[in-house]
């Protein structure tokens, strides 16, 4: 009988750690394919299961002269399971967050945000959700990259 309990607490928690659902942001100076392809940075979305129904899109978001801009992101295709490298596409002036969402139909969302100024990527504010940004959540990103530009002249 306690061989049959173990066995059945075993084969459930079997799903628990089986797998997984991850985004990921890198930078490109660890895939050589996305430096010959001069990518500001590397996305990759895995998931364990229905992987090839997995969708990454990204978005830079801005403010340029006072102006808001958004810019849809073409994530170009790399080798490797949903890997993807990104270029600069968004103008060198003005302040920016780039938003990475992540979608699987088992697994919903997971998204990323982090912040940009012209090409240099801040490497150690990623924000990291288990659903995609709101809209209030990339205007305060975006403020609050206004305010620490005002600050830092």
């Amino acid at each position: 009988m306690q061989l049959r309990r173990k066995m059945l607490v075993a084969l459930a928690a079997t799903p628990l750690i089986a797998g997984g659902f991850v985004l990921q942001i890198g930078k490109p100076s660890t895939n050589q394919e996305a430096l010959s392809r001069n990518a500001a940075l590397v996305v990759r979305g895995y998931a364990c299961a229905e992987a090839e129904k997995t969708k990454v899109s990204g978005t830079a978001e801005g403010i340029v002269d006072g102006a808001r801009e958004s810019i849809p992101l073409k994530l170009i295709p790399i080798s490797g399971q949903g890997m993807y490298a990104v270029t600069q596409q968004w103008p060198s002036k003005g302040k920016w967050v780039l938003t990475f969402t992540m979608t699987n139909p088992r697994f919903g969302e997971q998204s990323a945000m982090l912040k940009v100024g012209g090409g240099a990527v801040n490497w150690t504010e990623i924000t990291r959700l288990s659903r995609a940004p709101t809209n209030a959540e990339v205007e305060a990103a975006l403020q609050e990259r206004a305010e620490t530009a005002q600050v830092q002249r």
